[in-house]
């Protein structure tokens, strides 16, 4: 049994696959073109890319209708598809709060409310309008922008996943900055790939440099699964002694203050992308809800505790260690 292990830079992250099997020289082959994939689906997904379809998009389709590729209207369609089954809390058209918020440049900030509203009237899947018949795009007003980052990644893993398939693949693991996860067959001599989640209070500490290490959140196991977890740290900032994390609730305009860390098991890396932002957004006492949404989902989403406990966990089929 061979090992090969790679790793790539794209979407802002590191992507590292680990692939088993009998032949060095095509799981290195079929590696390689996985990684390919996600690179190139970059190059059409990215909001700052000048040479993206998403670009192209939030340039010219609120002037005109845009054709795009037809695989990225079946994501588009898919992305309308998962903002009418969660209420509206994932909406890839949330740029205008990303960038109101100050979250693109980097330069968090409070806005002023009347800054706001305008930013929320341009919010809205309603907004996008989908011709299948051409493959067109066309924004209802100006200033209505998308951002796929809340399932861009998912997707380019999935599709990299299938492309492993293809190539006769059936043991491996890739994940992309560890927020999403692909989990193909088992390794050797196991029943699946065991996964710890971050403890939320390591995830702080890195941001403000602090020490302490705590004991992982919990494990989960996967085979022919992806899990994707979704955190308020990573872009954040503070104002007033009051911390703003990057994940913006679309339906009003706010940083969401539903969870600290929510994570997602599925098939579908698309999908449980899409569904841990929203599990994030809607905190603890919606799990149940998030879990009707998918069959078989298993899920984790962590929030603020009562003053005994700092954390309070709720999940389905993740195992919690002994504290």
């Amino acid at each position: 049994m061979t090992t090969v292990i790679l790793a790539r830079h794209a979407m802002a992250t590191r992507f590292e696959l680990v692939l088993h099997g009998g032949d060095e020289a095509a799981l290195r082959s079929a590696g390689e073109e996985a990684l390919d994939e996600i690179t190139r689906l970059e190059d059409d997904l990215s909001y700052f890319r000048a040479t993206s379809q998403i670009y192209r998009l939030n340039q010219e389709a609120a002037h005109q209708a845009v054709r795009v590729t037809p695989w990225l209207f079946r994501l588009l369609q898919h992305a309308r598809r998962l903002t009418e089954e969660t209420g509206g809390t994932f909406d890839i058209t949330v740029a205008p709060l990303m960038r109101c918020w100050g979250f693109y440049t980097r330069e968090g900030r409070v806005p002023e409310p009347a800054a706001l509203a305008e930013a929320r009237a341009c919010v809205g899947m309603k907004l996008v309008e989908l011709n299948a018949a051409d493959s067109t795009v066309r924004f209802a007003r100006p200033g209505v922008q998308l951002d796929l980052g809340s399932i861009g990644k998912g997707y380019a893993v999935e599709r990299a996943g299938e492309l492993l398939r293809e190539a006769g693949v059936t043991s491996a693991l890739l994940h992309g900055g560890t927020s999403t996860v692909l989990a193909i067959g088992a390794p050797p001599d196991t029943d699946g790939w065991k996964i710890a989640l971050e403890h939320p209070a390591n995830l702080q500490a890195s941001q403000e440099h602090t020490g302490g290490v705590l004991l992982p959140l919990a494990t989960v196991r996967l085979r022919d699964e992806s899990l994707s977890v979704s955190a308020v740290w990573g872009k954040s900032f503070t104002a007033a002694d009051k911390s703003y994390g990057h994940v913006i609730d679309p339906r009003t305009g706010q940083p969401t203050e539903g969870a600290l860390l929510a994570a997602i098991v599925l098939p579908s890396a698309t999908e449980s992308d899409a569904l841990s932002t929203m599990l994030l957004t809607l905190g603890p006492d919606c799990l149940d809800r998030v879990l009707g949404l998918g069959v078989g989902m298993r899920a984790l989403v962590a929030g603020s505790g009562t003053e005994r406990r700092a954390l309070r966990v709720e999940s389905r089929g993740f195992e919690l260690p002994d504290r």
